[in-house]
Protein backbone atom coordinates (compact mmCIF):
# COMPACT_ATOMS: atom_id res chain seq x y z
CA UNK A 1 0.00 0.00 0.00
CA UNK A 2 2.76 2.09 0.84
CA UNK A 3 4.27 1.98 -2.94
CA UNK A 4 0.62 2.30 -4.09
CA UNK A 5 0.75 5.78 -2.26
CA UNK A 6 4.09 6.85 -3.62
CA UNK A 7 2.88 6.38 -6.88
CA UNK A 8 -0.39 8.32 -6.33
CA UNK A 9 1.73 11.27 -5.22
CA UNK A 10 4.02 10.87 -7.85
CA UNK A 11 1.26 11.38 -9.93
CA UNK A 12 -0.75 14.03 -8.43
CA UNK A 13 2.76 16.01 -8.65
CA UNK A 14 3.14 15.13 -12.13
CA UNK A 15 -0.43 16.56 -12.57
CA UNK A 16 0.53 19.92 -10.98
CA UNK A 17 3.55 20.53 -12.45
CA UNK A 18 1.88 19.50 -15.63
CA UNK A 19 -0.83 21.93 -14.91
CA UNK A 20 1.65 24.51 -13.55
CA UNK A 21 3.34 24.64 -16.92
CA UNK A 22 0.27 24.87 -18.84
CA UNK A 23 -1.01 28.02 -16.70
CA UNK A 24 1.84 29.61 -16.93
CA UNK A 25 2.41 28.64 -21.25
CA UNK A 26 -0.87 30.55 -21.37
CA UNK A 27 0.37 33.64 -18.98
CA UNK A 28 3.14 34.06 -21.46
CA UNK A 29 0.95 33.90 -24.32
CA UNK A 30 -1.78 36.92 -23.46
CA UNK A 31 1.59 38.29 -22.38
CA UNK A 32 3.52 38.67 -25.80
CA UNK A 33 -0.11 39.56 -27.58
CA UNK A 34 -0.21 42.34 -25.34
CA UNK A 35 3.27 43.28 -26.06
CA UNK A 36 2.62 42.96 -29.71
CA UNK A 37 -0.64 45.65 -29.05
CA UNK A 38 1.27 47.99 -26.75
CA UNK A 39 4.39 48.27 -29.94
CA UNK A 40 1.83 48.71 -32.49
CA UNK A 41 0.24 51.59 -30.40
CA UNK A 42 4.02 52.69 -30.06
CA UNK A 43 4.64 52.91 -33.19
CA UNK A 44 1.09 54.50 -34.15
CA UNK A 45 2.14 57.46 -31.63
CA UNK A 46 5.48 57.71 -33.08
CA UNK A 47 4.38 58.35 -36.03
CA UNK A 48 1.37 60.63 -34.99
CA UNK A 49 4.03 62.66 -33.08
CA UNK A 50 6.54 63.16 -36.49
CA UNK A 51 3.36 64.09 -38.20
CA UNK A 52 2.95 67.11 -35.25
CA UNK A 53 6.45 68.04 -35.13
CA UNK A 54 6.45 68.34 -38.92
CA UNK A 55 3.07 70.55 -38.44
CA UNK A 56 4.45 72.56 -35.51
CA UNK A 57 8.30 73.36 -37.37
CA UNK A 58 5.89 74.47 -40.66
CA UNK A 59 3.87 76.72 -38.71
CA UNK A 60 6.92 77.90 -36.77
CA UNK A 61 8.13 78.98 -40.14
CA UNK A 62 5.15 80.48 -41.42
CA UNK A 63 5.09 82.85 -38.29
CA UNK A 64 8.63 83.52 -38.76
CA UNK A 65 7.87 84.44 -42.25
CA UNK A 66 5.26 86.72 -41.51
CA UNK A 67 5.79 90.77 -40.90
CA UNK A 68 4.95 91.87 -38.13
CA UNK A 69 3.76 95.26 -39.68
CA UNK A 70 0.72 93.11 -40.59
CA UNK A 71 -1.05 92.95 -36.74
CA UNK A 72 0.35 89.18 -36.47
CA UNK A 73 3.16 89.49 -33.82
CA UNK A 74 5.31 85.97 -33.50
CA UNK A 75 4.27 84.05 -29.95
CA UNK A 76 6.10 84.41 -26.96
CA UNK A 77 6.07 81.65 -24.59
CA UNK A 78 6.86 84.29 -21.30
CA UNK A 79 5.23 87.22 -22.36
CA UNK A 80 2.01 85.49 -23.27
CA UNK A 81 1.85 83.78 -20.30
CA UNK A 82 -1.72 83.87 -18.43
CA UNK A 83 -2.32 86.79 -15.55
CA UNK A 84 -2.58 83.28 -13.12
CA UNK A 85 1.28 81.94 -13.27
Amino acid sequence: MNQSDNKNEAYNMQDDLQNQVIDLQMNLAHLEVTVERLDEVIARQDKDIQTLQRQLQLIYKQIEGQDTDNGIAPFDVIADRPPHY
